[in-house]
């Protein structure tokens, strides 16, 4: 089951960001196996599609609760799941919106994209593969919700779906430091995400991240058609800890400017 749900994922991924699977190509051509680290995802506070409701499908599947994080700033909560058995499962990291820390026209404008809908949709345990459920956005929402929150701007436009892959820098042989993977993507051609330094965090914390920038696909709002940042790339490694334990969580620094490389920008 769990393979079958990742492998559904990642067709959904890479049919909306051909790039993923382009990069991905791109590894495998020089024979390295692509192992995935961890998928995400994002969502709304909103009991009808919060966190605990996006992790069912995964739940089912036995995977477990492992961290809690929080970004002030984003103003989001978090959560990761593992397997707690089948150790080359990827991760699962889930986030969601808290909507009460915005002004009142910001969840106003939420509120009505997510009751645009019957509550039907947000029951259907495969919401996670569902994208967006509301039809048509307004080009003029989505400009006014980026003006607080990027993340929420992205959301109300994409919906439920994958929003990165991650390639487990520690299962690479020839490109076996993240200086090399970014170095091996920017010469094929892909545009990093800079925000925060091309690489986050140290080995010191235990775990490096980098990422493309978010493909640009053209997206049909109510006002026309809009090229907007959909979903991309994250590459990371792992270190051991003192007791030669490989890190296995996720640090809230690094994921803060992770959460970027999805931001609005034009060509």
């Amino acid at each position: 089951m769990q393979e079958q749900l990742f492998n559904s994922l990642w067709k959904g991924y890479t049919n909306q960001n051909p790039s993923a699977q382009a990069i991905h190509d791109l590894f495998t051509k020089e024979n390295e196996e692509v192992v995935n680290d961890h998928v995400a995802f994002r969502t709304f506070d909103d009991p009808r599609m919060n966190i605990q409701v996006l992790s069912r499908k995964f739940l089912k599947a036995g995977y477990e609760f492992v961290g809690e994080y929080k970004f002030e700033d984003k103003h989001l909560n978090a959560v990761h799941l593992e397997h707690p058995t089948e150790m080359n499962a990827p991760r699962v990291f889930i986030s969601e919106l808290i909507l009460s820390e915005f002004s009142g026209e910001f969840q106003k404008t939420i509120k009505r994209r997510l009751n645009s809908v019957g509550n039907a949709y947000y029951s259907d345990p495969d919401l996670i593969h569902k994208g967006s459920v509301w039809g048509k956005p307004s080009y003029e929402d989505y400009q006014f919700l980026r003006k607080e929150s990027e993340y929420g701007a992205w959301l109300s436009v994409h919906g439920f779906r994958v929003n990165h892959f991650t390639v487990s820098i520690n299962a690479l042989k020839k490109y076996e430091t993240i200086e090399k993977v970014n170095q091996f993507i920017k010469d094929s051609g892909f545009e990093m995400n800079t925000s925060g330094g091309e690489i986050k965090g140290t080995p010191e914390k235990l775990l490096q991240q980098s990422s493309t920038l978010s493909e640009l696909i053209k997206v049909e709002f109510e006002e026309g058609i809009y090229e907007i940042p959909a979903c991309f790339y994250e590459f990371a490694i792992r270190y051991a800890d003192e007791n030669g334990k490989i890190f296995s969580g996720f640090i809230a620094a690094n994921a803060n400017k992770i959460f970027d490389s999805s931001n609005f920008r034009e060509k």
